[in-house]
């Protein structure tokens, strides 16, 4: 497995927009727009035959369920390139959503511009914003990897979603996510 590092966009920058169709909800439009009144946005890039995504969904589908019960808006996006990568494919989607039970709309990305102006790298990448949209958090969920030992328990992600939530700064020591590279088209 090749180890690709989040880039760490700069912080404050603002949520890039987007509009994306949920082929789990019959591919109805998400928009940016969509999650105006929530305190606070997560934006998570993720696929379906990733090894890291795999190792966290568990953990990602608890940490979003806790999350959105406190009012955090939370979206998935998935830009890998079915034609490459056909497990990551719209109606492989669907029965992801199923399977792990996620809660937050999980879109697709195919022109993938939208990963690339967020400037995500890794599969999972997280993006965290705050209620005026601009970015706090980007980094690991926690230190968990495949092979590592170590439990899934979203630490790193739950603290940035606890600062925000309750007013206060969050941490500037953030670490990188890594994952598998995000599967861009080559044509």
């Amino acid at each position: 497995m090749a180890l690709t590092p989040s880039t760490m966009k700069e912080l404050g920058s603002p949520a890039p927009d987007f509009a994306l169709p949920e082929p789990a909800k019959g591919n109805a439009v998400v928009r940016l727009s969509d999650f105006a009144d929530a305190p606070a946005l997560l934006v998570v890039f993720l696929c379906n035959h990733c090894p890291y995504v795999k190792h966290i969904a568990e953990g990602l589908a608890a940490l979003a369920r806790d999350a959105q019960a406190r009012g955090v808006a939370v979206v998935g996006i998935n830009a890998n390139d079915p034609v490459s990568h056909p497990d990551d494919a719209p109606e492989r989607m669907v029965e992801e959503v199923a399977a792990r039970g996620y809660t937050f709309p999980y879109l697709f990305d195919a022109t993938q511009e939208v990963a690339r102006a967020y400037e995500a790298a890794c599969t999972p990448d997280f993006f965290l914003y705050d209620r005026d949209r601009k970015l706090v958090y980007r980094g690991q969920m926690d230190d968990s990897r495949p092979g590592n030992g170590k439990p899934v328990t979203g630490a790193d992600l739950r603290a940035a979603i606890d600062a925000v939530l309750e007013g206060r700064p969050v941490s500037p020591h953030q670490v990188p996510s890594v994952g598998c590279n995000i599967k861009w088209r080559t044509s």
